[in-house]
Parts: C-alpha cells; sequence; structure tokens
C-alpha cells in the first residue's frame, strides 16, 4: 500500500486510502428504487443535450432512481477528488482529465471494471485514454472525450496551412512584425501544453520510464531544441502576456489582437461566434504542422470518467457509465466538436475542412508521462514557472537542468 500511496504524495494520498477503498456497500439497483446516483462532469465541455440525454435516458431505464448533475471547475479538482473520493458522501462517477487519471487509478478510488470493458467498447475505445485509465492490469476509468489541439486563425491573414513546423515558426514571426499591436501566434508563458509539440517533433521527451524509475529528459539536446523554438514564438511573435495562462485563447482572437492560437478542437465554436464590437471572420483552422509535414504530434486533451469505489449504487453507477460509452451519447460529443470516446464514431465530427483537420491533429496525439504522480507535477505547477522564466527570456538549458530534478523528485518520490 505504502507504494501506491506515492501517487498522490503533496495531494493528500492518505485521504483516498480509508478502510472502505475497496468499495461502497454494494447496494443493488432492487434494494434502491429510490437512489440519487451523482455525477461529477468538470467545466461547460459536455454540451446541455448530452446531460439531458443522460439524465432522461437514465431515469426511464431506472424508475424510482435519479441522476443529478454537479459541474466542477478544473481548477482545484485533483484536491477536491482526492477528498471527495474518500468521504463517506462520495460522488458515484467522477470525471477528471486524462493526465490525472493515474493519480486515482492507482490508490484504490475507483471501481476495478474490468469485466465491464467489453461492454463498453473493447478495443473500439481511444486506446491512449484506455492506458491511461487502466492499471497493473486491471480497468478503472474509460474515455470521456477526446480534443485535439488545433491553429486557429484570423482568415484574413492566413489561408493556407503551413508546410512544416519551422514554416510555422517563421510564419507566425513574420505576421508579428508585419501586424504590430497583434501577436503571429498568441503564447502565454505558463502554456505548457502548446509547448510540447514542439519538444516531441525535435525528438524530445518530458519523461521517460527506466524500470521503475523516471527519467526527465527536457534538459536533452532534443528538448532544449524545441525549447528554443517555444522560446522565439513567445519572445517575438506573442504579445500574450509572459506570467499568463491560456484558459480563454480565443478572447485576444475575438478582440482582434491574435491572428492564431491554438486549443482543443472545441474552441471552434468560441472562436466562430465572438461577441465583440468588430469580431473577425469564422476562423480557419489547420492541425499544426510537424517537422517532417503531415500532423505534429499534439497533447491528446480529454477526460476519462470513473466510478467512486466507496459508491453506495454500484450497480446504478455503471448502468449510468452504460449510457455515457452509448453510441447515442457520444454521438452527441462528435456533432459538438468533442472527438467521442468510440474510433467508430469519429465520423459524428463531420465532413468539414475542420473536422478533417481535427482528426489529423487527434490521429498523432500523445499523453503526458504515464506515472501515478503525474498529477503531482500539474500540481505542483513546476511546468508552468518554467514555461514563464523562458518566456522572460530565461536561460533553456539551464533552466531545462533545473526543472528535470524537480520533476524527477516527484516522479520518482
Amino acid at each position: 500500500m505504502n507504494k501506491k500511496l506515492g501517487a498522490l504524495g503533496l495531494l493528500g494520498a492518505t485521504a483516498v486510502v480509508l478502510a472502505g477503498c475497496a468499495g461502497g456497500s454494494g447496494t443493488s439497483p432492487s434494494d434502491s428504487a429510490d437512489a440519487e446516483i451523482r455525477v461529477w462532469l468538470v467545466g461547460a465541455d459536455t454540451p446541455q443535450a448530452a446531460r439531458d440525454y443522460l439524465t432522461e435516458t437514465f431515469e426511464e431505464e431506472n424508475p424510482g432512481s435519479t441522476l443529478v448533475i454537479e459541474e466542477q471547475t478544473w481548477e482545484g479538482l485533483v484536491d477536491r477528488l482526492t477528498t471527495s473520493l474518500s468521504s463517506s458522501d462520495s460522488p458515484d462517477l467522477v470525471e477528471f482529465g486524462n493526465t490525472q487519471a493515474p493519480a486515482f487509478t492507482s490508490v484504490g478510488a475507483l471501481l476495478d471494471i474490468t469485466d465491464q470493458y467489453e461492454a463498453l467498447g473493447g478495443d473500439d475505445l481511444l486506446p491512449g485514454f484506455v492506458e491511461a485509465g487502466s492499471f497493473d492490469g486491471q480497468f478503472y476509468a474509460p474515455p470521456l472525450y477526446s480534443g485535439a489541439r488545433v491553429v486557429f486563425a484570423d482568415p484574413a491573414f492566413v489561408t493556407e496551412a503551413p508546410a512544416t513546423l519551422d514554416d510555422f515558426v517563421t510564419q507566425a514571426k513574420e505576421l508579428a512584425a508585419a501586424n504590430p499591436g497583434k501577436s503571429g501566434f498568441s503564447f502565454a508563458g505558463q502554456d505548457w501544453y502548446n509547448a510540447l509539440p514542439f519538444i516531441w517533433e525535435n525528438g524530445g521527451e518530458i519523461a521517460v520510464a527506466d524500470g521503475d524509475t523516471w527519467d526527465a529528459q527536457l534538459s536533452s539536446d532534443e528538448s532544449v531544441a524545441g525549447l528554443l523554438q517555444v522560446q522565439d514564438l513567445m519572445t517575438t511573435a506573442s504579445l500574450a502576456p509572459k506570467d499568463g495562462d491560456n484558459a480563454e485563447p480565443w478572447t485576444p482572437y475575438c478582440e482582434g489582437q491574435s491572428i492564431q492560437f491554438s486549443a482543443p478542437n472545441w474552441a471552434l465554436g468560441l472562436a466562430s461566434e465572438c461577441e465583440t464590437a468588430t469580431p473577425p471572420a469564422a476562423p480557419f483552422v489547420y492541425a499544426l504542422p510537424g517537422m517532417d509535414g503531415g500532423a505534429a504530434q499534439v497533447f491528446a486533451g480529454g477526460s476519462n470518467i470513473g466510478i467512486s469505489a466507496k459508491s453506495d449504487h454500484p450497480d446504478l453507477a455503471k448502468k449510468a457509465l452504460e449510457i455515457i460509452l452509448s453510441d447515442g451519447f457520444q454521438t452527441i460529443y462528435g456533432e459538438n466538436g468533442l472527438i467521442p470516446a468510440k474510433k467508430s464514431l469519429a465520423s459524428t465530427l463531420g465532413d468539414t475542412p475542420e473536422a478533417q483537420a481535427f482528426t489529423e491533429a487527434a490521429g498523432n496525439a500523445k499523453l503526458t508521462p504515464a506515472s501515478p504522480n503525474w498529477a503531482e507535477v500539474e500540481a505542483s505547477r513546476v511546468l508552468e514557472d518554467f514555461f514563464v522564466k523562458i518566456a522572460q527570456g530565461g536561460d533553456v538549458p539551464a533552466l531545462a537542468a533545473e526543472v528535470d530534478t524537480k520533476i524527477e523528485d516527484i516522479l520518482n518520490g
């Protein structure tokens, strides 16, 4: 058990692993005719139509029982989950980011649903998310939806995708130079998600496993080459705050302050329906190009969803999960620009140029290191601090060596 406790460390793992972590009371639907199932969804990404479908279908199929959706925020989510999943008042189903999944699958916080794998979609489920939602050969958390990062560009300035990653950097710098007061590519200092493709495309990694030990590699020659491209963009192509986040990258676009930005594909609607006095046209969308052409390896955003090990109604929770992974529910995601949890539903995104860009980007998307301690890295904000210093013009190799030490201390703690 001590080995598992390292997965949450600073996040308070001892609050998760309690005597009841093996499961809830095991109440079945037959003796819970008036049960209430609580589902935590995070942010506003899940469309209202999908929420209604889940609630109505569940209550129709389970007369007398109700399903309540409780919306959470991403800020502080890991801490809230750590506390709530260990409490006697735990929600029944919880959404969490795919990079956060190993922190909860590895400590007994979620119900083992290996026997449901085939019923929920089996090999049709997005494989990277299945890996994130599994631990030690057992399955705990299927994918909820995915989102690949693409580039959104003002069509008044950009109508054709650059051929390579180097071309993209050159184009962004030229756009900024030719249009004072506008970012050629908006790149906020804390935005490590959009920095990852530059590391990966240059052959670098954040960290790799060597047996039971993690080796951080941001200071490798390959990673440094990518980080120097990031610094070049941040300092010469972007007017975004050097210490700012990337919470709403479409805002400067809508306000005419940036020509291009990168965000998950679900930002299309927000960038297409700007509520500003003189909004730009709906953006031209393309997949970030790789070093040698094609689509770059971008961060695979999105969520997994699992059943609390302390759910009082695990059978009903499983029924709700089956609805969430059903074609009907997942199709609503696709029709609203989110990549469904099942590969077979990719066509629900449509055949527009934007949908083709989403599919191209998603096909080469990549995850962060699959360590149970990765959530601690995110919670520590060492990456945000690292990239802020890069944006402020710091010495990249020296900063990378420092952050490698911090990352290894966390992953191997």
